[in-house]
């Protein structure tokens, strides 16, 4: 509210008629103040913070399986502290072969790495190219939820048009024992 204060001029000019008095104006602004944190408060609360993120997942049709070449398939191993063991495919021939490997998350030698080597492998020694890639994600009971949102991340980052989650299998759970991850 806004008030007059005509006191302040009185003492000093009384003897002086030709001015005019002089009044202090004061203006209280705790009403706005009020408002304003009332504004604010009505806006934090009824603002969402984080819209929730979703992943959208299309799941196969219920039907027979399909029997892929070995030479197509690529199959992650999501393990415990961000490790994956990754191999071409079926597991027997790559331990034979010694093509599997532990990797991480890592932007520069990470999974993304390998799934790019495997592309362009597929690019230049397969037929149908990195078109007909099939990348298994498997994740054991130790891996995280992350860890499995992070390798479907590199699918989308990658482009892989292929790719399944799948069951991890009593060897493939055995073999994580054996590397510890």
């Amino acid at each position: 509210m806004a008030a007059l204060d005509s006191t302040a001029g009185d003492r000093r000019h009384q003897k002086s008629l030709s001015r005019g008095k002089k009044l202090s104006t004061k203006v209280d602004l705790t009403p706005m103040v009020d408002l304003g944190f009332l504004l604010t408060t009505f806006f934090m609360v009824s603002t969402a913070w984080t819209k929730p993120k979703v992943t959208s997942l299309n799941m196969p049709a219920d039907g027979d399986s399909t029997t892929l070449s070995e030479k197509v398939v690529l199959t992650l191993l999501a393990g415990s502290d961000n490790n994956i063991y990754y191999y071409p495919g079926h597991l027997d021939q790559s331990l034979k072969e010694g093509s599997g490997g532990i990797t991480g998350y890592s932007i520069q030698n990470g999974i993304g790495e390998i799934i790019r080597q495997k592309q362009s492998w597929m690019d230049q020694y397969y037929k149908g190219g990195r078109k007909e890639m099939m990348v298994l994600i498997k994740a054991s009971s130790d891996a995280s939820y992350e860890n499995l949102v992070s390798l479907l991340d590199e699918m989308l980052i990658n482009q892989v048009g292929k790719y399944a989650i799948v069951d991890i299998s009593e060897e493939e759970k055995n073999l994580l024992k054996e590397k510890k991850l």
